[in-house]
């Protein structure tokens, strides 16, 4: 599965052209190709480097399924998921299950390569220590 195909998601306090263009620079490469709806947050990426295609859906679910076919799909069911099997998320966690949703939605038809991304990402975290454990318990206690 190519890299620029994987779905990626992050949580941002707003929708503003500020926010949205710091999430795209972030992660998508300088000249990709962007196609959004017609949101003026995404009104300057052109600006910014990508060749950007803005759709204006008006409601019009032939549209959407011509120019953005995945992308409801992708918040539906990220939105049953979330109520289905965590029954709603606070904001203070929502970026770590959107994490796990895009994690899992991006290998969704390639099973056992999310188990070998799984024993990769394992394979690379070192376990803390007893003594650094117990120090930092001790240290955070006495503050």
């Amino acid at each position: 599965m190519p890299n620029d195909r994987l779905h990626k998601t992050n949580y941002t306090l707003d929708r503003s052209a500020k926010s949205l263009g710091g999430f795209i620079e972030r992660v998508v490469t300088p000249g990709a190709t962007i196609i959004t709806d017609d949101w003026s947050g995404y009104a300057k990426l052109g600006e910014r480097g990508y060749c950007h295609t803005a759709v204006a859906e008006r409601g019009d679910m032939q549209v959407a399924e011509t120019f953005l076919p995945i992308i409801h799909l992708v918040f539906s069911n990220l939105k049953t998921w979330l109520r289905g099997i965590h029954h709603g998320v606070s904001p203070q966690h929502l970026q770590a299950y959107l994490n796990e949703f895009t994690f899992r939605f991006n290998r969704r038809f390639y099973p056992f390569n999310a188990f070998r991304s799984l024993l990769g990402i394992a394979g690379d975290v070192t376990a803390p220590t007893y003594c650094r454990t117990l120090c930092k318990k001790i240290t955070t206690h006495y503050r």
